[in-house]
């Protein structure tokens, strides 16, 4: 076959296949990517065949790219080396694919019956993805502010970008984010960026249909802040000890850290940082009066500064060392007066509050507060003055106690005496002497007016005898007042003991008596017949 005659029949045949292509050649485009192979597949099934024609066209011209009949293969010369055409399905098979392999490719199948199928598919050849890079306009942003411009650029053919903020996709809202793709490139705008815009890391993916490439994470820096300005404690007491380690902290979300200043009633103090401490506060010379103190946090990348709220306070000593100063001389009831101090070493007392065994003291007649509730006089002492009396202190840092003794003496007062009045004898006799009196009496005892040897509170009789019956007079004395109670005066008797036999002196006595009362009987009948005359029996 000449040459003419071959042209005519590849545009015939080329021209007969865009009409039936559907039939024998899958659906196109097919991609390949450059230097590797790519096998353009048919949809024929053990085709009867005389001749299989593979066929390429730029747009322009068409070249032969190879023929294979059921004994023969003939690859055209610009293809030798890198085309194989499978002889029973008609696979056309190109390896290292080049650039200029794109295009249309059309394949002929010839019967015996010269019954031609004809198809094409176009086959698209794609430069690698490669080179995905992300680039900013800006190295560094302010949160509200900036406006950040990302490009990603890549290599390749027919590529696709998507973004992704850590995992999450990132859509464009056509407001403050905004995408523009181009063939080789992809452009996100984020407008006022914000702190969480660009923290995912950012990362951008090229692709085309056979592959893709992610670029590098990409990170860049928003400064932000300082943010609402707190400080701790936010609501501190009205008064701080003085010695305490109290201080204030002044915090703020804020990229790079916020730096800190102080203020003492909205004027700037020396000092700087986060904590501003007591010490501090006391080497300015504050503290005395109820202030108010504020921090003010400042971002030397955004050029803001914003104020704390305040916090209001004054500093205080707490009380030490509360003592009460009492009387060293002795004390008695009706003849001492006593002056009760209650005074501190250190620290501002704001109250003070007596009170004597627990209870609140109160003015009278006999005793008067200072002015300034410091001290205490009572004149003239009475016994009920005894006890404990305690000073409370206070202040809004402190509360404290001091506590004085007190003894006044006094007594003693009418003694008694109580005890058995009647007993049995050799039953055991306990009389008791008692007297109030501070310091404790000292007692005294007689018998019948005579001084006994017994110097106690009791009198103790173990067995009593008939001569233990009488009069127990009893004497308190306070070696301290000098006073003597007056005497009173008890009475015992002891009794004999009745027993169910009489004894011999009782019998004795009983005899006796009955002789006695019958001689008085003889005596009288004797009287009373001498003073009747006798009548004569003559």
């Amino acid at each position: 076959m000449d040459l003419f005659r071959l042209k005519s029949l590849l545009f015939l045949l080329f021209f007969i296949g865009r009409c039936r292509g559907k039939v024998i050649l899958p659906e196109g485009p097919l991609d390949a990517v450059v230097g590797k192979s790519v096998t353009i597949t048919t949809l024929l099934d053990k085709p009867q065949y005389v001749f299989i024609i593979w066929n390429y066209s730029d747009g322009t011209d068409q070249i032969h790219v190879a023929t294979v009949s059921p004994t023969t293969l003939k690859v055209n010369a610009p293809y030798e080396g890198r085309v194989s055409l499978n002889a029973t399905n008609g696979y056309l098979t190109l390896n290292s694919v080049k650039t200029e392999d794109s295009g249309d490719y059309s394949i002929n199948v010839i019967s015996a019956d010269g019954d031609t199928k004809t198809a094409e598919i176009k086959l698209r050849v794609l430069e690698p993805v490669s080179d995905v890079v992300i680039k900013s306009n800006l190295t560094e942003a302010i949160e509200h502010n900036s406006t950040v411009v990302l490009t990603c650029s890549a290599k390749g053919s027919f590529l696709t970008f998507t973004w992704t903020n850590g995992t999450a996709p990132i859509v464009a809202d056509g407001k403050r984010l905004t995408l523009k793709n181009e063939q080789t490139s992809s452009t996100l705008t984020i407008a006022g960026v914000l702190r969480s815009d660009l923290v995912g890391p950012i990362c951008c993916t090229a692709a085309n249909t056979l592959e893709k490439e992610k670029s590098a994470p990409f990170n860049l820096t928003v400064y932000y802040g300082p943010d609402e300005v707190t400080i701790k404690p936010p609501n501190p007491p009205q008064y701080i000890e003085s010695d305490s380690n109290f201080n204030l902290t002044c915090s703020a979300p804020s990229s790079p850290p916020a730096t800190y200043t102080w203020y003492h009633n909205k004027e700037p103090m020396e000092a700087a940082g986060e904590v501003l401490t007591l010490k501090i506060i006391k080497e300015h010379g504050f503290g005395k009066n109820v202030d108010e103190y504020t921090c003010r946090a400042n971002n030397a990348k955004t050029k803001r500064t914003i104020p704390s709220p305040g916090v209001s306070f004054g500093v205080m000593e707490p009380i030490t060392g509360a003592k009460i100063t009492g009387p060293v001389a002795t004390l008695i009831a009706g003849n001492s007066t006593a002056n009760l101090s209650c005074q501190v070493t250190t620290g501002t007392v704001r109250t003070r509050v007596w009170l004597k065994d627990g209870k609140p003291l109160s003015a009278n007649s006999r005793l008067v507060f200072a002015d300034d509730l410091s001290s205490i006089m009572i004149n003239p002492l009475q016994k009920e003055d005894n006890g404990v009396y305690q000073c409370q202190l206070n202040n809004p840092v402190t509360s404290i106690e001091a506590s004085y003794k007190m003894v006044v003496n006094y007594g003693p007062e009418p003694a008694t005496v109580t005890g058995e009045s009647e007993v049995e004898l050799d039953a055991k006799v306990t009389l008791t002497c008692s007297a109030v009196s501070i310091p404790p009496a000292n007692f005294t005892w007689k018998f019948n007016g005579t001084m006994t040897a017994v110097k106690t509170s009791q009198y103790v009789i173990d067995k009593a005898v008939y001569s233990n019956s009488g009069t127990y007079t009893c004497e308190a004395h306070n070696a301290v007042t000098g006073k003597t109670s007056k005497p009173v005066t008890h009475t015992l008797a002891v009794k004999e003991e009745i027993e169910d036999g009489l004894s011999d002196g009782a019998i004795a006595g009983i005899v006796i008596g009955v002789l006695l009362a019958l001689a008085l009987a003889i005596g009288l009948i004797i009287y009373c017949r001498q003073k009747v005359p006798v009548e004569s029996p003559y």
